[in-house]
Protein backbone atom coordinates (compact mmCIF):
# COMPACT_ATOMS: atom_id res chain seq x y z
CA UNK A 1 0.00 0.00 0.00
CA UNK A 2 2.78 2.46 0.97
CA UNK A 3 4.23 2.46 -2.97
CA UNK A 4 0.75 4.12 -3.76
CA UNK A 5 1.96 7.05 -2.05
CA UNK A 6 5.89 7.30 -3.21
CA UNK A 7 6.85 9.78 -5.63
CA UNK A 8 10.03 8.46 -6.36
CA UNK A 9 11.89 9.87 -8.85
CA UNK A 10 9.03 11.85 -9.67
CA UNK A 11 9.43 15.01 -11.63
CA UNK A 12 7.18 17.30 -9.99
CA UNK A 13 7.03 21.11 -10.66
CA UNK A 14 5.93 23.81 -8.19
CA UNK A 15 5.44 27.24 -9.15
CA UNK A 16 4.76 29.77 -6.45
CA UNK A 17 6.44 27.32 -3.82
CA UNK A 18 8.75 29.71 -1.63
CA UNK A 19 6.20 30.67 0.53
CA UNK A 20 4.36 29.33 4.00
CA UNK A 21 2.37 26.24 2.30
CA UNK A 22 4.46 25.80 -0.53
CA UNK A 23 7.48 24.90 1.62
CA UNK A 24 5.42 22.44 3.61
CA UNK A 25 4.27 20.96 0.71
CA UNK A 26 8.34 20.69 -1.42
CA UNK A 27 9.15 19.02 2.09
CA UNK A 28 7.00 16.48 1.65
CA UNK A 29 7.14 15.95 -1.70
CA UNK A 30 10.96 15.77 -1.38
CA UNK A 31 10.67 13.12 1.51
CA UNK A 32 8.52 10.75 -1.11
CA UNK A 33 11.73 10.61 -2.73
CA UNK A 34 10.69 13.27 -5.88
CA UNK A 35 12.78 15.53 -7.65
CA UNK A 36 11.38 19.04 -7.29
CA UNK A 37 11.72 22.28 -9.62
CA UNK A 38 10.70 25.33 -7.60
CA UNK A 39 9.58 28.70 -9.38
CA UNK A 40 9.00 32.18 -7.47
CA UNK A 41 9.85 35.41 -7.65
CA UNK A 42 13.01 37.05 -6.44
CA UNK A 43 15.66 34.72 -4.30
CA UNK A 44 12.79 33.05 -2.86
CA UNK A 45 13.07 29.76 -4.34
CA UNK A 46 16.95 29.63 -3.00
CA UNK A 47 16.49 30.96 0.11
CA UNK A 48 14.17 28.19 1.10
CA UNK A 49 15.90 25.48 -0.18
CA UNK A 50 19.22 26.32 1.12
CA UNK A 51 17.15 26.98 4.72
CA UNK A 52 15.30 23.72 4.79
CA UNK A 53 18.46 22.25 3.52
CA UNK A 54 16.87 20.73 0.34
CA UNK A 55 19.68 21.18 -2.01
CA UNK A 56 19.80 17.53 -3.43
CA UNK A 57 16.32 17.14 -4.28
CA UNK A 58 14.84 20.34 -5.26
CA UNK A 59 16.02 23.07 -7.87
CA UNK A 60 15.55 26.15 -7.40
CA UNK A 61 14.34 28.90 -10.30
CA UNK A 62 14.30 32.42 -9.21
CA UNK A 63 13.20 35.63 -10.76
CA UNK A 64 10.66 34.12 -12.35
CA UNK A 65 7.43 36.45 -12.76
CA UNK A 66 4.03 34.29 -13.50
CA UNK A 67 1.94 37.40 -14.63
CA UNK A 68 4.92 37.19 -17.85
CA UNK A 69 3.39 35.02 -20.78
CA UNK A 70 6.94 34.93 -21.80
CA UNK A 71 8.83 33.70 -19.15
CA UNK A 72 5.76 31.05 -18.48
CA UNK A 73 6.57 29.45 -21.84
CA UNK A 74 10.36 29.34 -21.62
CA UNK A 75 10.38 28.18 -18.08
CA UNK A 76 8.06 25.22 -19.46
CA UNK A 77 10.25 24.77 -22.42
CA UNK A 78 13.93 24.67 -20.18
CA UNK A 79 12.39 22.67 -18.36
CA UNK A 80 10.94 19.81 -21.00
CA UNK A 81 14.65 20.66 -22.25
CA UNK A 82 16.16 19.24 -19.08
CA UNK A 83 14.53 16.50 -17.64
CA UNK A 84 11.71 15.62 -20.04
CA UNK A 85 7.61 15.99 -19.31
CA UNK A 86 7.12 16.42 -15.88
CA UNK A 87 4.97 14.25 -13.59
CA UNK A 88 3.27 16.65 -11.38
CA UNK A 89 2.85 20.27 -11.83
CA UNK A 90 1.62 22.42 -8.23
CA UNK A 91 0.85 25.87 -9.09
CA UNK A 92 0.32 28.01 -5.91
CA UNK A 93 0.77 31.22 -7.43
CA UNK A 94 -1.96 34.22 -6.52
CA UNK A 95 -2.38 38.27 -6.79
CA UNK A 96 -5.01 40.42 -4.80
CA UNK A 97 -4.67 44.01 -3.01
CA UNK A 98 -5.64 44.76 0.08
CA UNK A 99 -8.19 47.09 -0.90
CA UNK A 100 -12.64 46.88 -0.72
CA UNK A 101 -14.47 46.26 -3.30
CA UNK A 102 -15.72 50.15 -4.22
CA UNK A 103 -11.92 51.27 -4.22
CA UNK A 104 -10.36 48.27 -6.72
CA UNK A 105 -9.24 49.43 -10.11
CA UNK A 106 -10.64 47.79 -13.17
CA UNK A 107 -6.77 47.72 -13.94
CA UNK A 108 -5.93 45.84 -10.49
CA UNK A 109 -8.81 43.74 -11.00
CA UNK A 110 -7.86 42.65 -14.28
CA UNK A 111 -3.91 42.49 -13.18
CA UNK A 112 -4.82 40.34 -10.38
CA UNK A 113 -6.78 37.55 -12.26
CA UNK A 114 -4.27 37.62 -15.12
CA UNK A 115 -1.97 35.85 -12.16
CA UNK A 116 -4.70 34.07 -10.74
CA UNK A 117 -6.49 32.75 -14.12
CA UNK A 118 -4.85 33.58 -17.20
CA UNK A 119 -1.09 32.65 -16.18
CA UNK A 120 -2.37 29.40 -14.45
CA UNK A 121 -4.06 28.42 -17.44
CA UNK A 122 -1.19 28.93 -19.62
CA UNK A 123 1.25 26.75 -16.98
CA UNK A 124 -1.17 24.45 -17.05
CA UNK A 125 -1.97 24.11 -20.61
CA UNK A 126 2.56 23.67 -20.97
CA UNK A 127 2.43 21.36 -18.81
CA UNK A 128 -0.10 19.03 -19.97
CA UNK A 129 0.61 19.12 -23.63
CA UNK A 130 4.15 17.04 -22.99
CA UNK A 131 2.15 15.01 -20.10
CA UNK A 132 -0.38 13.68 -22.79
CA UNK A 133 1.95 13.31 -25.20
CA UNK A 134 4.35 11.15 -22.33
CA UNK A 135 0.51 9.32 -21.24
CA UNK A 136 1.06 10.63 -17.50
CA UNK A 137 0.67 13.08 -15.25
CA UNK A 138 -0.94 15.01 -12.22
CA UNK A 139 -1.88 18.66 -12.19
CA UNK A 140 -3.00 20.05 -8.81
CA UNK A 141 -4.13 23.67 -9.20
CA UNK A 142 -5.25 26.13 -5.94
CA UNK A 143 -8.31 26.97 -5.06
CA UNK A 144 -9.50 28.52 -1.66
CA UNK A 145 -12.31 28.27 0.53
CA UNK A 146 -13.24 31.88 -1.15
CA UNK A 147 -13.34 30.23 -4.27
CA UNK A 148 -16.62 28.23 -3.38
CA UNK A 149 -17.46 30.40 -0.17
CA UNK A 150 -17.84 34.63 0.23
CA UNK A 151 -16.03 35.78 3.26
CA UNK A 152 -18.54 36.55 6.09
CA UNK A 153 -18.47 40.27 6.80
CA UNK A 154 -18.14 40.19 11.05
CA UNK A 155 -15.00 38.08 9.79
CA UNK A 156 -13.29 40.87 9.21
CA UNK A 157 -13.87 43.87 11.24
CA UNK A 158 -12.65 47.55 10.41
CA UNK A 159 -9.51 48.46 9.32
CA UNK A 160 -9.62 44.39 8.13
CA UNK A 161 -10.21 44.37 4.88
CA UNK A 162 -12.45 40.94 4.11
CA UNK A 163 -10.79 38.67 1.60
CA UNK A 164 -10.98 40.72 -1.65
CA UNK A 165 -12.97 39.88 -4.70
CA UNK A 166 -10.64 39.29 -7.48
CA UNK A 167 -9.08 36.68 -5.03
CA UNK A 168 -12.15 34.81 -4.73
CA UNK A 169 -13.36 35.29 -8.47
CA UNK A 170 -9.92 33.70 -9.56
CA UNK A 171 -10.21 31.06 -6.86
CA UNK A 172 -13.58 30.02 -8.13
CA UNK A 173 -11.82 30.07 -11.83
CA UNK A 174 -9.74 27.88 -10.58
CA UNK A 175 -12.17 25.23 -9.21
CA UNK A 176 -13.89 25.18 -12.89
CA UNK A 177 -10.90 25.29 -14.80
CA UNK A 178 -9.43 21.53 -13.24
CA UNK A 179 -12.56 20.20 -14.00
CA UNK A 180 -12.27 21.47 -17.51
CA UNK A 181 -8.59 20.43 -18.09
CA UNK A 182 -9.61 17.13 -16.53
CA UNK A 183 -12.46 16.15 -18.93
CA UNK A 184 -9.90 17.34 -21.88
CA UNK A 185 -6.65 15.04 -21.15
CA UNK A 186 -8.87 12.61 -19.00
CA UNK A 187 -8.03 9.98 -22.36
CA UNK A 188 -4.62 10.41 -22.36
CA UNK A 189 -4.34 9.67 -18.75
CA UNK A 190 -3.71 12.98 -17.24
CA UNK A 191 -5.35 14.36 -14.19
CA UNK A 192 -5.97 17.45 -13.15
CA UNK A 193 -7.49 18.79 -9.57
CA UNK A 194 -7.99 21.55 -7.85
CA UNK A 195 -7.01 21.61 -3.83
CA UNK A 196 -9.32 24.34 -1.65
CA UNK A 197 -7.04 25.67 1.64
CA UNK A 198 -9.45 26.86 4.34
CA UNK A 199 -8.02 29.03 7.08
CA UNK A 200 -4.20 28.54 7.35
CA UNK A 201 -3.05 32.44 8.09
CA UNK A 202 0.50 33.38 8.25
CA UNK A 203 0.32 36.87 8.84
CA UNK A 204 -2.39 37.18 11.05
CA UNK A 205 -0.96 34.56 13.43
CA UNK A 206 0.22 37.31 15.77
CA UNK A 207 -3.45 38.87 15.84
CA UNK A 208 -4.99 37.01 18.47
CA UNK A 209 -8.31 38.77 17.48
CA UNK A 210 -8.47 37.48 14.50
CA UNK A 211 -7.17 34.40 15.24
CA UNK A 212 -9.55 33.91 18.01
CA UNK A 213 -12.46 34.70 14.88
CA UNK A 214 -10.85 32.46 12.68
CA UNK A 215 -11.27 29.26 14.98
CA UNK A 216 -14.69 30.33 16.54
CA UNK A 217 -15.56 30.02 12.55
CA UNK A 218 -14.50 26.59 11.94
CA UNK A 219 -16.11 23.22 12.87
CA UNK A 220 -12.76 21.61 13.92
CA UNK A 221 -11.84 24.99 16.63
CA UNK A 222 -8.64 25.48 14.94
CA UNK A 223 -6.94 27.04 12.09
CA UNK A 224 -5.38 24.43 9.57
CA UNK A 225 -1.17 23.34 9.71
CA UNK A 226 0.90 23.58 6.94
CA UNK A 227 1.82 19.97 6.85
CA UNK A 228 -2.19 19.09 5.86
CA UNK A 229 -2.73 21.04 2.16
CA UNK A 230 0.57 19.62 1.74
CA UNK A 231 -0.75 15.98 2.50
CA UNK A 232 -3.54 16.73 0.27
CA UNK A 233 -1.17 17.65 -2.83
CA UNK A 234 1.23 14.70 -2.32
CA UNK A 235 -2.32 12.56 -2.35
CA UNK A 236 -3.45 14.26 -5.77
CA UNK A 237 0.08 14.05 -7.07
CA UNK A 238 0.40 9.90 -5.85
CA UNK A 239 -1.45 7.00 -7.17
CA UNK A 240 -3.11 6.95 -4.30
CA UNK A 241 -5.64 9.11 -6.42
CA UNK A 242 -5.30 7.61 -10.07
CA UNK A 243 -9.06 7.26 -10.00
CA UNK A 244 -9.53 11.23 -8.96
CA UNK A 245 -9.42 13.96 -11.54
CA UNK A 246 -11.70 17.00 -12.09
CA UNK A 247 -12.29 17.24 -8.20
CA UNK A 248 -11.79 20.17 -5.68
CA UNK A 249 -10.48 19.17 -2.47
CA UNK A 250 -11.70 21.47 0.41
CA UNK A 251 -9.05 21.18 3.16
CA UNK A 252 -10.82 23.39 5.38
CA UNK A 253 -11.34 21.77 8.37
CA UNK A 254 -15.38 22.35 7.42
CA UNK A 255 -15.15 25.94 6.81
CA UNK A 256 -17.44 25.25 3.93
CA UNK A 257 -19.61 22.71 5.84
CA UNK A 258 -21.78 25.18 7.25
Amino acid sequence: MSELFQLKDRNIWVIGGAGYLGTATIKLLASSGARITCADLKNYSSEMVAREGLENQVTPVNDFDAADNDAVLQFAQDQVARQGAPDGLVIMTFKSFPKSSLDLLPSEFDEANHVNLTSTFLMAREAGKVMAKAGRGSVVLFSSMYGTVSPDPSMYPPPVHPNPIEYGVGKAGIQQMARYLAVQWGPSNVRCNSIAPGPFPFAQQQNDAMMERLTSKSPMGRIGRPEEIAGGVHFLLSDASSYVTGHNLAVDGGWTAW
